[in-house]
């Protein structure tokens, strides 16, 4: 079970990690923008997290004899969710040191613009915007802006693997070939 959760979540890691190298000149370009780069990212999310399903399909297949229970497939789809989860933050980490340089600071500018265009109060523009800086400031902390970072990709592995758990756990649904 460990071989398959660390392929699975490290394959699937990489891949969602390598989407921030991948993006951040299309970001400076302007190719990707704040409008639609969030569906670029969850969308690299999904492709990479599908690896989930195939983690669980492979375990079944290759080391339980073609059954496997629904809490023993969330398991295994939950740690390489981890896994996954655990590599795509520490490539957040390393592209915000490197290549995303000032990526944050646009990042709050357009936060900053969408408020003014939502809030015509000028005092509860102001309160908000003192929210959002020390949301920032909270931000330039490691230990913080990890723990933010898995937030972003966690809660999207869950719902594939509890897809995929209830999916495979049928002994019907793609079984293994017979060759």
């Amino acid at each position: 079970m460990k071989k398959v959760i660390l392929v699975y979540g490290s394959i699937a890691g990489a891949i969602v990690g390598a989407m921030f190298f991948i993006t951040a000149p299309l970001y400076d370009n302007g190719t990707i923008n704040f409008d639609n780069g969030m569906w670029v990212g969850y969308t690299s999310m999904v492709i990479a997290l599908s690896l989930i399903f195939f983690g669980i399909k492979s375990y079944r297949d290759s080391y339980a004899s073609g059954s496997l229970g629904f809490w023993k497939a969330f398991k295994i789809g939950i740690l390489i969710t981890a896994v996954a989860s655990i590599i795509y933050a520490l490539s957040w980490e390393v592209a915000y040191r490197t290549v995303s340089q000032g990526f944050t600071e646009k990042m709050k500018e357009y936060y900053v613009q969408n408020l003014k265009q939502e809030i015509t109060n000028e005092a509860e523009l102001t309160a908000e915007i003192a929210k959002q800086d020390q949301l920032w400031l909270m931000y330039k902390n490691p230990f913080i802006r990890f723990g933010m970072t898995l937030l972003e990709i966690f809660p999207v592995g869950i719902v594939i693997t509890l897809v995929s758990a209830g999916l495979l756990r049928k002994r019907e649904f793609l079984p293994p070939s017979t060759q």
